[in-house]
């Protein structure tokens, strides 16, 4: 299953069953994990950690060194998760050890064609991230989050759990959790309804998330006011608490309310 005009370094650690098309280069500090297909003319440099059952589609460049004025070359990695799909052109640069010393992506991704994922980036599982959406460095977004395509998103920006990125989006603010984003400038426009339904959550839930964001982004309120608001009003659960703590943490404050 290794085509002989594959180059493999004698010390890169391919697992069983892996797939590996002519014009592959893996580099020497690679592991590659069951069931994993790389398709031809994929680079995998060193500290590439692949998991199984992975799909990575000719042109991918995975682990390369970050485009950091920074970096000396200390070893660091790239993680994928299992079952994740990263598809043509696609480039995923090594973390540095000024941060993380790793950049991550999770389990049942989906990077489309030409993405580019920046060091230090984290991303979760199930992740959608369409053809040619670029993302700085330092980024973290959450499980089951969407980013349309060309969308670009600043370093140390972070998007929440079951958040929508519209296409063509500039992203410069945090988008909290369950949002959709559009819009230019980028704006709060509504919950992911759709998706947060597709992924099986109840009516009551889904009113319990919009009635939140009411008070965030359509009464008027600065963040500090309305999240003393939600306290008060909204009862605990996973969902309120999760939403409070994004937006307390956020570092570079979330996106604006809607724009007439």
């Amino acid at each position: 299953m290794i085509h002989p005009l594959a180059y493999i370094h004698p010390e890169a650690r391919i697992a069983p069953n892996v797939s590996i098309d002519p014009f592959v280069s893996i580099h020497r500090d690679v592991e590659v994990g069951e069931g994993t297909w790389i398709g031809s003319n994929a680079v995998i440099m060193d500290g590439a950690r692949i998991g199984e059952n992975c799909k990575i589609f000719p042109g991918a460049v995975i682990s390369a060194p970050p485009q950091d004025l920074k970096y000396k070359g200390e070893p660091s990695t790239v993680l994928i998760g299992n079952n994740t799909t990263i598809r043509e052109f696609v480039t995923l640069n090594r973390g540095t050890e000024l941060d993380k010393n790793t950049t991550t992506i999770g389990e049942n991704c989906l990077l489309m064609a030409y993405v580019h994922v920046a060091h230090d980036c984290i991303i979760g599982n199930n992740v959608i991230i369409v053809n040619s959406v670029q993302l700085a460095g330092h980024i973290e977004i959450q499980d089951f989050a969407f980013i349309g395509g060309t969308s670009a998103v600043h370093q140390f920006v972070k998007i929440g759990t079951h958040a929508m990125v519209s296409g063509g989006s500039l992203v410069r603010k945090d988008v909290p959790p369950f949002t959709k984003a559009g819009r230019d400038p980028l704006a709060y426009c509504g919950i992911n309804t759709i998706g947060l339904r597709r992924r099986g959550f109840s009516n009551e839930k889904i009113n319990e998330i919009q009635e939140i964001y009411r008070h965030v982004y359509l009464k008027g309120l600065n963040n500090s006011d309305a999240l003393d608001v939600i306290e008060l009003e909204v009862p605990p659960s996973k969902e309120r608490d999760e939403i409070l703590d994004f937006i307390r943490t956020s570092e570079r404050g979330i996106m604006r309310g809607s724009l007439n």
